[in-house]
């Protein structure tokens, strides 16, 4: 079970929903109180490169558009000098790549996990959240539920395939990334994670993917359709938010996960400039993957 590419998600959005009013203006206010995020072209910079060709699911090659690394500078000071970045940094060597390989959870990474909630759940970002879904009657109001209900979504481990030992969980999925029988990424929908398996040399940006209203996207864009090589896998189209703050992303896709039960939520909203499909996808009572799916920027700013 993996996403569909954001051309699909692209296409079945415009047809059956609307933007979300409600929604877009909250997660406006996320964007504005996101203290965290790095800012494009001081605290990162970009190199977007060529347009990426077409790729069908499953291949092992990708034409390369894209001679350079996506990321040309990122300050990793800051970055690791800000508790939420750092936290969730420290998360992302504790899981099996493969799927179908049992995952094993050690006391130390209950501990990272727990370091890494405490940090998100300091911010403004989060706690306009809980208040939401205080309102909305998704959270209790104690704080340490609201952190246990995020555990559960996020960090609880559940089998992605019959038969097999707890492999996954949401957190790994969208936020690390794994394959699918060594064949196929899976996830993998996050810009820190991107950036420091390039520096690596894991990951193999290939060039952007065009969206419908815009050929090509600009190096300050903060959401991006990517395709990449990852371990010698190709993911053809894989679309993430460039610099925002994990508490951010948590933020957006829980809020989406907690307001329907649908196996497959598609949500427009319309954030900064940019007009998003976030997509969540529901694994049982777990977040199976979640990721925006961009459709145009360049919009009139809305809120």
């Amino acid at each position: 079970m993996d996403e569909a590419e954001p051309e699909e998600s692209q296409k079945s959005g415009r047809a059956r929903g609307s933007l979300n009013h409600e929604l877009s203006k909250f997660f406006n206010q996320l964007w504005d109180a996101d203290v965290n995020r790095m800012n494009p072209g001081t605290d990162y910079r970009i190199s977007l490169q060529g347009k990426a060709g077409y790729v069908p699911a499953g291949s092992k090659k990708a034409r390369d558009s894209a001679h350079y690394p996506l990321f040309q500078h990122v300050d990793e000071e800051k970055l690791k000098s800000r508790k939420t970045f750092a936290t969730f940094i420290s998360l992302l060597d504790n899981y099996e790549m493969s799927t179908g390989v049992a995952e094993v959870v050690t006391a130390e990474e209950v501990a990272e996990i727990n370091r890494f909630l405490d940090a998100i759940l300091e911010t403004k970002v989060m706690k306009l959240t809980h208040e939401y879904l205080i309102k909305k009657n998704l959270a209790k109001p104690s704080q340490k539920e609201f952190r246990s209900q995020l555990y559960n979504i996020w960090f609880q481990l559940y089998s992605r395939g019959p038969g097999k030992g707890n492999d996954s969980c949401g957190f790994e999925h969208v936020f690390v990334g794994e394959s699918k029988r060594g064949q196929e990424i899976m996830g993998l929908h996050n810009w820190v994670q991107f950036y420091l398996q390039e520096k690596r040399n894991n990951i193999d940006y290939k060039g952007f993917v065009a969206r419908q209203h815009k050929n090509r996207p600009d190096e300050d864009d903060q959401v991006l359709n990517l395709q990449f090589s990852w371990k010698d896998m190709v993911k053809p189209v894989g679309s993430s938010f460039i610099g925002v703050s994990p508490e951010f992303e948590f933020a957006v896709y829980t809020i989406v996960f907690l307001m329907s039960q649908e196996k497959v939520t598609k949500e427009i909203v319309r954030v900064e400039e940019y007009e998003l499909q976030i997509v969540v996808n529901r694994h049982g009572r777990y977040i199976g993957t979640a990721y925006p799916a961009l459709l145009s920027s360049n919009n009139p700013d809305l809120y």
